[in-house]
């Protein structure tokens, strides 16, 4: 692994998008010391496969996987991002948006309890999607979430991304925070008093979300709810 080393990793099928999303990474502010790198996907058969691919292709110790339409608006995430890993070696992840426990029916964004640092554009209207709520945490530096968004993920260590289970668009970001936290390790949302990034996500493609969402709430929310009982309900 290089130590010094920054890789952004992306999936793309639009070089419009591709290129605008390296215009921001371009302009960001790079700490002395540090190297930074790009690897695009095309033609990816999934996401995780794209993910995984450009993950065997870099030896950079820090790799931040990004949408093609998220754009880093704060010119010192490298930086900032850094500070966040450095405060604890458990820390494993680190994305912009998350809940602080997964709803049952696996979809992140089925809960207000969650936290987020995002300028979100949804069609017609742009605006501020910050949620940094008191007393959860936050003044570590950071609040740990149970998932977080694929708009924008980082990392400090590699684990593989499931493309044996999520072979589409969906879930493969609830997944890898999943086997973050099977690992051992922290995944988290800065805290911060101004969004990171804009997110111009669009109109979204549903095609095959249905099934992976079954997938995922099979894998590891019913394992989650078994444990759970099983705390709660020792054997005597």
């Amino acid at each position: 692994m290089k130590e010094n080393e920054i890789c952004f990793i992306m999936c793309t099928n639009d070089p419009l998008y591709a290129e605008e999303c390296m215009h921001y990474i371009r302009h960001l502010h790079v700490p002395n010391g540090m190297q930074v790198d790009v690897l695009t996907v095309e033609d990816a058969a999934s996401m995780a496969s794209g993910y995984n691919e450009a993950m065997r292709c870099s030896e950079a110790r820090y790799k931040v996987y990004l949408h093609h339409d998220t754009f880093l608006t704060n010119p010192d995430f490298i930086g900032d991002m850094l500070a966040v890993f450095r405060r604890d070696d458990r820390i494993g992840m680190l994305g912009l948006a998350g809940p602080f426990r997964m709803p049952p029916n696996g979809i992140m964004w089925h809960t207000k309890d969650r936290v987020s640092a995002i300028y979100s554009s949804l069609i017609y209207k742009t605006y501020p999607f910050l949620l940094q709520p008191e007393g959860r945490g936050g003044e570590a530096g950071y609040y740990e979430v149970e998932a977080v968004d694929g708009l924008l993920m980082a990392t400090r260590y590699d684990l593989p991304w499931r493309e044996d289970l999520f072979t589409g668009w969906d879930f493969y970001d609830a997944s890898q925070s999943m086997e973050f936290r099977r690992a051992g390790y922290k995944v988290v949302v800065p805290r911060t008093d101004r969004p990171w990034c804009l997110h111009d996500s669009g109109y979204p493609n549903m095609t095959g979300y249905e099934a992976n969402r079954r997938r995922f709430v099979e894998e590891y929310l019913n394992e989650a709810q078994t444990a759970d009982r099983t705390e709660k309900n020792p054997k005597k």
